[in-house]
């Protein structure tokens, strides 16, 4: 490679020696071999190599050859590296910047990524002088000689804000679509509609208006259960982090508190039997509406129910040689299963969103409660230190699950519902072509049926994979909660737990799983492609879309009653837990109220403790 280097002195004031600058305008390790015969009689302090801008990419060489040419010339290895910057009459010729398309390529890659979550949980200060965020507050009073100022703290649980302004306006609307009166007006829908089949029954278009409404729901609440998925994710771990962000500032306390041997602590008969009169002894309670929610959704998660519905499907499958396979005969069986999953896509947005805000209002509880533990802590300590910043670590995942959450996370998103509007659209605008006959009004809900097939499968692996995760994160923080409860020889109350060995868990938990295998859509992608070459070969007439919308509705009818029984085990088990948190921390905080002014080696057991009941 031919190289060119520029050779020039300058004279050093404080060394009152030369300094040699190379501008080396090629690659810079080819300057070695120019400077084996450089005169060894110069003698110069510091050696300095400047490249151009448009070799950015030797620059880790530059060090190393600078320090080589100091070794050559035999001087001091105090050596100095830079880039110069471009000529302009170079300037257009260079490369374009590639940092555009670093960004296209890390916005097209960032869907389907599981990264870090970090939280913290708020610190509850014992002077005026920090920055107020904002959440629930609770007054502090300061004890202390001088004049005292109120604090205001947050106590409870306080939502992570998202930034994206369009983040926020999804997550009201998949807050809206599980609101109780978009659940009424669903309900009052396909009731209007059943009232009206009593008339219009016999004709096709009643049939296939249903499948056409169906279709859209589908497609539209898809996307929102998504995005409900993910949302609830995020907050499960979030939680867990700012429990065990907690967790670290009671143990440092507690450690301090009792290294210094000032405080005498109370029995275990004492601490049980003493009760929080600003906390309730449980956490709260749902209303008459919550229950009946539970009941309605206990029975459509069944697995006693979803057996009578494959039942029915069976009885269906009957009749078909009795109505000749007509094309009525297989519209029966996808109106009745359009409605069905009309209500089941509603019913299971109405009582996620509900079951949402119940349990936040029980980790406001948990929170609460941890927080006055923080507080009266930090009041015998003084303690000020902040609470630590706790990361979960990002779950480790295969291949082709990365490609299911890349999907959910697309359809999760405004993509999602962008694609159906411009679906929607090309529909209508063929209509005047079709002569808006019975395969246009049908063509709406074959594609969305094909679509909303992969969904099915889709949802119910990300709905197991996630819940997996939280329970790790979880999992994880109540280890922290025994961790601590064995270092002060405080035993945990007794938990509560879920009948892991009933008939109806087992065989539902084991249903769910093989459901949400990554195989499982795999083979759900199959049936789709099986469908359409069917279809094709059909020429896609009216048997051949009712081919593509019945066998999709059958399957995602069961798999959304999959996702409400994979709904119902995994609340059951978050309650239990939430329960457990709940009743470890009230007996903390009555740990934390007795600790007493005294010597430990002075306190005698009471009359009627047992040997073992004195927590030392």
């Amino acid at each position: 490679m031919y190289a060119v280097c520029h050779v020039f002195s300058t004279f050093s004031s404080q060394h009152n020696q030369p300094t040699v600058h190379l501008l080396a305008h090629c690659l810079p390790t080819a300057c070695r071999s120019l400077f084996d015969h450089f005169p060894s009689n110069r003698r110069q302090h510091v050696v300095g190599i400047t490249a151009p801008r448009r070799h950015q990419r030797w620059r880790p060489t530059l060090p190393s050859t600078a320090m080589f040419i100091a070794k050559k010339l035999n001087l001091p290895a105090r050596v100095y590296c830079s880039l110069s910057p471009t000529p302009a009459s170079q300037s257009s010729r260079a490369p374009p910047t590639p940092t555009m398309f670093k960004h296209i390529i890390h916005f097209l890659a960032t869907p389907g990524t599981k990264g870090d979550i970090q939280d913290r949980a708020p610190t509850q200060y014992l002077s005026k002088h920090f920055n107020q965020p904002q959440g629930k507050l609770g007054i502090v009073v300061k004890e202390s000689d001088e004049v005292s100022e109120p604090v205001e703290n947050v106590t409870g649980y306080v939502k992570h804000t998202k930034t994206n302004k369009l983040d926020r306006w999804l997550d009201a609307m998949v807050r809206a679509s599980g609101s109780e009166p978009v659940f009424l007006v669903i309900v009052a829908g396909l009731a209007v509609w059943a009232l009206t089949g009593i008339h219009y029954g016999e004709t096709d278009n009643w049939a296939a208006l249903i499948s056409d409404i169906q279709a859209i729901i589908s497609y539209l609440f898809d996307s929102l259960l998504m995005r409900q998925q993910l949302n609830g994710y995020e907050k499960q771990v979030r939680v867990s982090a700012s429990l065990k962000s907690r967790i670290v500032s009671q143990k440092r306390m507690l450690r301090h508190v009792i290294a210094s041997g000032r405080y005498r602590r109370a029995s275990l008969r004492e601490i049980e039997n003493t009760s929080s009169s600003k906390f309730g002894p449980d956490l709260p309670s749902e209303n008459w509406a919550g229950k009946v929610s539970n009941s309605f959704a206990t029975f459509l998660g069944h697995f006693g129910t979803i057996c009578m519905y494959w039942v029915s499907i069976g009885i269906w499958l009957a009749f078909g040689h009795y109505c000749q396979w007509s094309d009525r005969w297989q519209l029966y069986i996808n109106s009745a299963t359009s409605a069905l999953m009309v209500l089941i896509f509603a019913f299971l947005a109405n009582i996620r969103e509900r079951h949402d805000k119940y349990v936040e209002k029980c980790i406001d509880s948990i929170f609460q409660v941890d927080s006055e533990v923080e507080l009266k802590l930090r009041l015998l300590t003084g303690d000020s230190e902040e609470n630590p910043a706790v990361v979960v670590p990002a779950p480790r995942i295969n291949a082709i699950q990365r490609v299911i959450f890349y999907y959910a996370d697309v359809v999760g998103t405004l993509v999602g519902i962008a694609l159906l509007v411009i679906v929607l659209v090309v529909w209508i605008a063929i209509g005047p072509a079709m002569q808006w006959n019975d395969n246009w009004w049908l063509l709406i809900g074959t594609y969305a049926g094909l679509v909303g097939l992969i969904d099915g499968f889709v949802l119910r692996n990300v709905q197991q994979r996630l819940h997996q995760y939280e329970e790790a994160a979880l999992d994880s923080a109540k280890l922290d909660d025994v961790g601590l409860s064995d270092e002060i020889g405080v035993p945990t109350p007794g938990k509560a737990v879920v009948n892991l060995g009933s008939i109806n868990y087992r065989l539902s938990e084991r249903m769910g799983r093989v459901c949400a295998h990554e195989a499982t859509v795999i083979l759900g992608v199959g049936v789709v492609i099986g469908l359409i070459v069917g279809a094709s070969a059909m020429k896609w007439t009216t048997t051949g879309q009712l081919l593509c919308n019945i066998p999709p509705s059958i399957i995602e009818s069961f798999f959304m009653m999959i996702l409400i029984t994979g709904h119902n085990l995994s609340e059951a088990g978050w309650r239990a837990d939430l329960h457990n948190m709940y009743m470890w921390r009230l007996r903390l905080l009555s740990f934390v109220d007795h600790l007493e002014e005294g010597s430990e080696e002075g306190s005698e057991k009471r009359p009627g403790d047992a040997p073992d009941a004195v927590a030392a």
